[in-house]
């Protein structure tokens, strides 16, 4: 090999690789780009599932009953002069509720087959809803079951057959928009505290706060206090907003939210917000957007006023 042919070897083996060759605008931009998530379908797709849990034959629109129970004996059945109205397929004379404090009994009338997780129920005391799933006797298509409400039990009556349910047409929606995918941060409370939450019974329920979420809609900071329900990995949100006026449901709507991640943050979908029970039945028991939960502008996402209550 002449010795300059070993001298050119030489430098090319000590010369660093080559750097390879900057590639396109559009590749580096497609390359930094992360998905994005369809708002509609995922929009579409949430109520498709509300849909189905609110039209199930347990569903709020088979809800025709509440009957607030007084000490002692009250006669239940579907006789128009039954104090406890059960509708039919259940018979005239069902049986007798008797509460005495805070026990509920009831027992079934001769003849009147309820039962209880699917076995016959022959009487006795009847679990609420205070502390979990509540007892729930079933007797064709109707079912029962006893609530409490502050030092209130009543009667809460279901019915698969109910016209609601099988008149039920849909609900209303806003257009899905990215725009109401609001990011939100999660100020704690400096201690733990209470929310005062009034109902559509005129009472008050204290409710665990989760602190309140900040957020900016259109370059203006708004305000909301979650709560935080015990063992759900969701930040539940009873608001209301200008919209209420003419729009979406009088008393305000639901919104349920995850948990903040490590820094805090928070995403609220408003084309998620949904209507209460109350916007569907004159019978449930809704809670009410507490003092500081209605927002000062039109959220024109999610569900729209649907029912006649």
């Amino acid at each position: 090999m002449s010795t300059l042919a070993l001298v050119l070897s030489l430098a090319l083996q000590a010369a660093p690789p080559a750097k390879p060759l900057p590639k396109p605008a559009a590749a580096k931009a497609e390359q930094k780009k992360a998905p994005t998530e369809d708002v509609a379908a995922a929009t579409q797709a949430w109520q498709a599932e509300r849909l189905q849990r609110l039209t199930s034959p347990d569903g709020w629109l088979t809800l025709v009953g509440l009957t607030w129970l007084k000490e002692g004996e009250q006669k239940a059945g579907s006789a128009p002069d039954s104090e406890v109205p059960l509708p039919a397929p259940v018979p005239a004379q069902a049986g007798t509720f008797t509460r005495q404090g805070d026990t509920v009994r009831f027992q079934p009338a001769a003849g009147a087959a309820f039962t209880l997780e699917g076995k016959p129920f022959t009487g006795g005391a009847l679990k609420t809803d205070e502390k979990g799933a509540p007892d729930v006797l079933r007797l064709g298509s109707v079912s029962f079951q006893v609530i409490r409400r502050a030092d209130r039990l009543g009667v809460r009556v279901k019915d698969a057959e109910a016209a609601a349910r099988k008149q039920f047409h849909g609900i209303p929606l806003y257009p899905a928009s990215a725009a109401w995918k609001v990011e939100a941060r999660l100020v704690p409370d400096e201690k733990p505290r209470m929310l005062s939450v009034p109902t559509v019974l005129g009472t008050v329920e204290e409710m665990k706060s989760a602190g309140t979420l900040v957020f900016t809609v259109a370059g203006k900071e708004y305000r909301l206090m979650p709560v935080a329900e015990e063992g759900s990995d969701e930040l539940f949100i009873i608001f209301g907003d200008e919209t209420n006026r003419d729009a979406t449901y009088g008393a305000g709507r639901f919104l349920e939210a995850p948990l903040p991640d490590k820094d805090g943050r928070v995403v609220l979908d408003f084309n998620r917000a949904y209507n209460p029970p109350c916007a569907f039945t004159r019978f449930a028991t809704c809670p009410l957007p507490p003092r500081g939960n209605r927002l000062a502008l039109r959220v024109e996402a999610g569900e729209k006023r649907a029912g006649d209550h």
